[in-house]
């Protein structure tokens, strides 16, 4: 396990890929006990959802010392495995589901993860500012603009400017309509050759 990753990310340091390797391991683990991924694609860990969530970190390479919201975040994804590639990034994951945050919290510990932290709650109570928020399937991208914009922080210290990343599939031509000025579309085919990729996109809107 976790050769894939390597595959995709030949300059993973050890510690990084023993992280990564743990996660293929206490994801499956914890939802035995608490249900944070379909059981039916809890098999397809590594390629479905870590590997997934690192798309993010071929679309942008987060400047050191950024701060990240992954919002909506579940049981960690995709905070968690950005946290692992990005260690001088500080990721905030928020969720109203309790259950899911503590799950997402233990593996964190697990893993030895420092620059990390959690919020159980609604997204109306996280008023502090990010470079970026991120977030996979949560809600419409409308939707989303509307309750994270008042997060996005106006000082910019990335490569492009800060605002929305999200993980998303299918055709999003309606979904998108209202905010395609201000969004970029990519396939994340041309990152990753995995059958599963074929229909899974990043939506980045500035806002």
């Amino acid at each position: 396990m976790t050769d894939l990753i390597s595959h995709y990310f030949p300059s993973l340091c050890v510690s990084q890929k023993t992280q990564f390797l743990q996660l293929t391991k206490l994801y499956p683990e914890w939802n035995e006990k608490i249900n944070v991924i379909s059981r039916k694609d809890i098999d397809n860990i590594e390629v479905n959802h870590i590997l997934h969530s690192l798309a993010i970190a071929k679309f942008i390479n987060f400047s050191s010392g950024s701060h990240v919201l992954d919002f909506g975040s579940g049981g960690g994804l995709p905070g968690i495995p950005l946290a692992v590639f990005f260690p001088d990034v500080h990721f905030h994951l928020i969720d109203r589901i309790g259950k899911k945050i503590r799950v997402a919290k233990e593996i964190a510990k697990e893993i030895g993860l420092d620059n990390i932290s959690f919020q159980h709650g609604d997204s109306g109570e996280c008023h502090d500012k990010f470079d970026f928020v991120v977030s996979r399937a949560v809600m419409p991208q409308p939707d989303l603009v509307k309750l994270a914009r008042k997060n996005v922080a106006s000082i910019q210290r990335n490569a492009i400017p800060n605002g929305i990343i999200t993980l998303k599939g299918g055709d999003l031509n309606a979904e998108l309509r209202s905010v395609k000025e201000s969004s970029e579309v990519v396939d994340i085919a041309q990152y990753f050759k995995e059958p599963f990729f074929t229909t899974k996109k990043i939506v980045y809107t500035i806002v």
